[in-house]
């Protein structure tokens, strides 16, 4: 059964599919993942993987997704009828559901703290004071699990309404007021004294501090950002009408991402050294730095209260695509059965996460390869699951699908020219699979 549903225009799709990919990849993972591997040496390798990996990926997912016409799953039934590549499909589903299980985490503190600014519990505090509230707050469990449980709750909600009404309504109004409130919190930790510092930490890379590590964390952050790798992409873009150009929608959500991604380092490292805090002080960072930003403008808390909850939007529009690509593979565009699927694997997601939630608390000391539960889920979805769902969707398209039929489709609603399209084709066709294969084995073997 092929999707009921469409977006109702490109640029909501574009949004959607923006909000996808900027969530927290781009305004939380980020900046400490950076601060952690050398700041504009990995951001310069991260910029390199998303044009060289990411975009061919990103549409390759679009073209599988648009041929189809179909859930993640049923897409690749659909196009190689017989085999087990739907396999991949379900190994999206596995990712994105694991994905969000500690995804819902961190949307949780966002709303801890989004709750704590508007009741004035945040004014006042110097910047030790807002790790130490950060440290109490994460470390409560009951408070944890009840907000991690709210941002679940919303997601539920939303994606049970469908693509038009639910995801793309949502997303048209989040993510161009995220954007603007960015602009002027760059704005603001640019004018902050010793910022210059953090630009050049960002800017000026330092090529002796890439490791084996440190690439495989710039692959894994650019398939995070822009959601390729779990085929989340060939779900929204199955919702996509055949008139619509998926190359020039590829390229304007890379290009968002990109800008998205520049803008959270400087709106955050420069205020790192400004105020003396530690760049690769981890997922925490982002909690400590920008409260003690916004403490020093005019209004300040108002403006931080107004930029938590746009993070939240931020935050949801990427949790949307998650739940969505395990909804649409088991309801099968019968509106019904969405309701009652993104109920009963929402709260599956939200049960599975609760060992993340109390990995800050009283499941701290339980950890595995030296990971705590959170660091490992992690792990595993980023520098494992989505390379190899990346790496087996760099195989499905030139093994399955018809160069011609390939063109024909990137072709419809552009003006794609067959060189830019050669282009594109070798680089799924054979840089993407060795690059991937070579960074995983690199690692595995240390």
């Amino acid at each position: 059964m092929s999707q009921q549903e469409q977006w109702s225009s490109k640029i909501g799709f574009i949004l959607a599919a923006a909000g996808s990919a900027i969530g927290l990849g781009a305004i939380w993972k980020f900046p400490y993942i950076a601060g952690e591997n050398g700041g504009g040496a990995f951001f310069i390798t991260f910029i390199a993987f998303t044009i060289l990996l990411g975009l061919p990926l990103l549409l390759a997912e679009f073209s599988i997704g648009r041929t189809a016409q179909n859930n993640a799953v049923d897409s690749y039934r659909t196009i190689a009828k017989g085999t087990k590549w739907h396999y991949v499909g379900i190994l999206g589903m596995v990712t994105s559901f694991i994905l969000l299980s500690f995804y819902s985490v961190v949307g949780g503190w966002i709303v801890i703290y989004l709750l704590k600014t508007v009741t004035g519990g945040m004014s006042g505090l110097s910047s030790a004071q807002y790790g130490e509230v950060f440290g109490q707050t994460i470390s409560n469990p009951l408070l944890s699990i009840s907000v991690q449980f709210l941002f679940i709750l919303i997601t539920i909600l939303v994606v049970s309404r469908g693509v038009q009404k639910g995801i793309e309504k949502a997303s048209r109004i989040m993510m161009p007021a995220l954007f603007v409130l960015f602009l002027i919190l760059v704005v603001r930790s640019l004018t902050l004294e010793g910022a210059g510092e953090g630009i050049v930490f960002l800017l000026q890379p330092d090529f002796s501090k890439i490791t084996s590590q440190t690439v495989l964390e710039a692959m894994g952050q650019s398939f995070f950002t822009l959601s390729v790798g779990v085929s989340v992409m060939v779900t929204y873009s199955s919702y996509l009408p055949k008139n619509q150009s998926l190359p020039k929608a590829a390229s304007s959500i890379v290009g968002i991402n990109i800008l998205i991604v520049l803008l959270a380092g400087l709106a955050i490292f420069p205020a790192v050294f400004s105020f003396g805090l530690e760049p690769g002080s981890g997922p925490v960072l982002l909690f400590n730095v920008l409260p003690t930003v916004f403490s020093q403008m005019p209004l300040g808390m108002g403006f931080f209260a107004a930029f938590l909850l746009l993070f939240l939007f931020a935050a949801l529009t990427s949790a949307f695509s998650m739940l969505e690509i395990i909804v649409s593979a088991l309801s099968k565009g019968n509106e019904r059965l969405r309701q009652k699927y993104a109920w009963i694997i929402g709260l599956s997601i939200f049960i599975t996460g609760i060992p993340s939630a109390l990995s800050f608390g009283v499941l701290g000391d339980v950890t595995l390869w030296d990971k705590t539960i959170f660091d490992l889920a992690d792990y595993a979805v980023s520098n494992i699951l989505m390379p190899t769902g990346a790496l087996l969707i760099s195989i499905f398209v030139p093994l399955k699908m018809k160069k011609s039929d390939l063109y024909e489709e990137l072709k419809r609603g552009s003006t794609l020219k067959k060189a830019v399209f050669n282009v594109w084709y070798s680089l799924i066709r054979y840089v993407a699979p060795i690059l991937i294969i070579a960074v995983m084995i690199d690692v595995i073997t240390g």
